[in-house]
């Protein structure tokens, strides 16, 4: 794979200025919260031995260095990120583990100037924030060889995924929606919810052999009900209506606060955590031979 020359944009730029902090500081939810949405499929993926596996929008490389595990020391894993802060952590572990087939490199996926030569592509919670879905989809197919694979995993519909749309529910009793030139992640997680919209993207973007996995499953949103709050205020659709809201925001933290942990407080258990229910689409699509 070639390496592109730096592409700036707003979107990257509001990710690693605004976004990345946040999920540093939440990555105990973010990784360890979420991902029973990727072990649910691991052991299904087609991902062989020797196999090249690009994954895209790799985070903090726990993916990557799974999907590693997979290909064996004959095959090698690219994974590919805007946020090089999220990447360092994948780095540190590969070079703890002496983990020598996967590669970490910054890129937007929407312009990195692919070869094809991945025999299985992967995104998790990754392709919802393409800033252009259908050319996202699309270069991300310039990676992959004739007959080659690629499995995304996406949220489903809100109302299937409470864990999120729970608590932005409750921040809106306080607070106004975000304006239309708010800085925002959109399209935004729930962005390729629509089984019938993603397939048309998808055949527009040149795949074959769609097929959508429902997967349900409980998520950790946080280690007690305070981190719950904290991180629902930080990120997701709730934290982007409170940032939006600026000092009126901080001004009722205090009530948005007591509300959402009225709300919150069924979900807690005493060992776990806060628990709370999601739901995704597990994609998988093929390049044409």
């Amino acid at each position: 794979m070639t390496s592109q020359p730096e592409v700036n944009t707003e979107f990257v730029d509001f990710w690693n200025e605004v976004l990345v902090p946040k999920f540093i500081k939440y990555k105990h939810v973010l990784v360890d919260g979420l991902t029973q949405h990727s072990e649910a499929i691991f052991p299904t993926l087609n991902v062989k031995q020797g196999d090249n596996v690009l994954d895209v929008g790799c985070g903090f490389g726990d993916t990557a260095i799974k999907l590693a595990q997979r290909t064996g020391p004959s095959g090698r894993v690219v994974g590919l990120d805007c946020c090089e802060a999220f990447m360092e952590y994948g780095r540190k572990e590969i070079a703890e583990r002496q983990i020598d087939n996967v590669t970490f490199i910054n890129g937007d996926a929407l312009y990195e100037p692919f070869e094809p030569e991945f025999d299985f592509v992967f995104s998790r919670f990754g392709t919802m924030f393409f800033a252009n879905p259908v050319a996202g989809l699309r270069n991300m197919r310039n990676a992959m060889k004739p007959g080659a694979i690629m499995t995304q995993i996406v949220w489903r519909a809100p109302e299937d995924n409470p864990w999120l749309s729970m608590a932005k529910d409750v921040v809106l009793e306080f607070l106004p929606p975000p304006d239309d030139n708010a800085a925002t992640c959109e399209p935004g997680p729930f962005s390729m919810a629509g089984q019938e919209t993603v397939t048309k993207m998808l055949e527009v973007a040149g795949y074959s052999d769609i097929n959508f996995e429902r997967v349900d499953a409980p998520v950790v949103v946080g280690t007690n009900i305070e981190d719950a709050i904290n991180f629902q205020l930080a990120l997701g659709p709730a934290g982007e209506v409170f940032r939006e809201a600026g000092d009126d925001a901080e001004s009722k933290r205090p009530e948005i606060e007591k509300a959402m942990a009225a709300a919150i407080t069924q979900h807690n258990t005493a060992s776990e955590g806060v628990i709370m229910a999601s739901s995704s689409w597990v994609i998988t699509a093929h390049n044409p031979l």
